[in-house]
């Protein structure tokens, strides 16, 4: 039986020159986000053509998606009448950040042209800094008169749905003023007598709000605290300036995610997708960070050599420094993930550092202790079993690794848990302390301690 295939996995394995017009055809009928995703596989040119070759609802409803990443190279190639077209029929968010992406003359050149009102519109967005409510919101939605019934609204969506991006709730307004009084959802208007007054459809609550200026991570806990699917964004005088949509949210909180992950990795958080990223911009977002861990481990080696004559005493403190090392780093980078996470979702603020403090200096003494017990385990064993010999004074040495395994990982716990408050307070991202980080700063303090108990409990033996 012949396999069915997909057409993207034909698109992919051509070799030749592609038919525009063709290949068009074939992605008419398909879904925007599938359509976007064969143009990215394109060169520009022929990205470019298809997309001038699809039925202008298609083309706009494909650059309307906020991962078609060809959006602004594909504007810049079309004729200037035709993205002037496209651009004045996409929502104003989008369009706002296919200007944000655009390079000069071009961006400026396209702006010009654009219809008066298109151009307030755009400005006003583009104008609020990035990763604010106002540079994500969109400003198409539903506005009614507090004066109308709820038939009257229902009469007026159903005009004007399809010059709106979405339609989560209806924004009721004072007639006079026109600030905002009331949110009422689309599901309690649909199930509302049509005879009544729009207000009486609208909850007893007052609507939640978001300043313009407002970070776009406190705009998502709004959203996932009262589970909104949007949010309007309202100046000092209380006016809707426009909403933040929950998809634009998903987006936003994918973006984060990733920036976060990233420097958990030790490198600075990457601004392009991997395989678009150039090959020294890479490096130059690896390197600094990879500069900065490999210092810290010359600190490390330095401990060492501090340590030169008590390690040629007593060889068999060697065998456990790799041990050492990890428990306290891993002890550390758990605390720090624990805390950078609850900073992000102000489960803890800066001033409950003490709190976290009195929290994690127990619980490293507890699980210091649950490891200084398997690694105290684990030398007994092998000693009495024959595995290894670690001397007449194993005991003291079994003794020494539980002590030592005690303090590093109380201390890499303590460590790890106040770097991110520490960060935050001085004004960087929390994230920036990263488990690699967090490793390295313990690994050199580790090995101190680790130094000093084994002075305490093995002098006049093995020291």
């Amino acid at each position: 039986m012949e396999e069915i295939r997909d057409p993207e996995d034909n698109l992919r394995e051509r070799d030749e020159p592609v038919d525009a017009a063709a290949l068009a055809a074939e992605l008419a009928e398909e879904h925007p986000a599938d359509i976007a995703e064969a143009l990215d596989e394109q060169e520009p040119e022929t990205a470019s053509a298809v997309l001038a070759s699809l039925p202008h609802e298609r083309q706009v409803e494909v650059l309307d998606l906020p991962d078609f990443e060809l959006s602004s190279d594909l504007i810049e190639a079309l004729p200037v009448e035709e993205a002037v077209h496209l651009v004045a029929a996409m929502s104003a968010d989008r369009a706002a950040d296919l200007f944000r992406w655009m390079e000069e003359p071009a961006r400026s050149h396209l702006f010009a042209r654009l219809p008066p009102e298109t151009q307030a519109e755009l400005s006003r967005l583009l104008s609020y800094p990035p990763h604010t409510a106002g540079s994500l919101m969109t400003t198409e939605f539903v506005t009614v008169p507090s004066s109308w019934t709820v038939g009257d609204t229902l009469a007026h969506i159903r005009a004007i749905e399809r010059t709106r991006e979405t339609i989560y709730a209806i924004y009721v307004l004072d007639p006079v003023s026109h600030r905002l009084l009331k949110a009422v959802t689309l599901r309690r208007l649909i199930i509302a007598d049509p005879q009544q007054p729009i207000l009486w459809a609208a909850p007893s609550h007052d609507p939640i709000t978001a300043d313009p200026l407002m970070d776009r991570e406190e705009v998502a806990r709004l959203i996932s605290k009262y589970d909104l699917l949007a949010v309007p964004v309202v100046d000092a005088s209380g006016h809707v300036l426009g909403i933040v949509t929950v998809d634009d949210m998903i987006d936003v909180m994918i973006e984060e995610t990733t920036e976060d992950v990233q420097k958990f990795g030790g490198m600075e958080a990457l601004d392009e997708p991997y395989m678009e990223i150039g090959f020294f911009s890479m490096l130059k977002k690896r390197a600094g960070w990879l500069c900065v861990l490999f210092i810290g481990e010359m600190l490390t080696a330095s401990a060492m050599q501090h340590f030169e004559d008590e390690l040629e005493k007593a060889i068999v403190l060697t065998l456990f420094i790799p041990l050492i090392m990890s428990s306290g780093g891993n002890s550390g980078s758990q605390a720090t993930s624990l805390i950078i996470r609850a900073l992000a979702l102000r489960e803890v603020e800066l001033s409950d550092w003490w709190r976290v403090a009195l929290r994690e200096i127990p619980a490293g003494l507890a699980l210091g202790s649950i490891l200084g017990l398997l690694g105290m385990v684990r030398l007994v064993v092998w000693q009495q079993i024959g595995i290894f010999d670690y001397g007449p004074h194993w005991v003291l040495v079994a003794c020494t690794i539980g002590a030592a395994l005690v303090g590093i990982v109380t201390f890499g716990s303590f460590v790890g848990s106040m770097l991110p408050f520490i960060l935050r307070r001085l004004g960087f991202d929390p994230a920036s302390a990263s488990a690699p980080f967090v490793a390295t700063l313990v690994d050199v303090t580790g090995l101190v301690i680790y130094f000093s108990v084994a002075l305490a409990i093995l002098g006049g033996t093995l020291l």
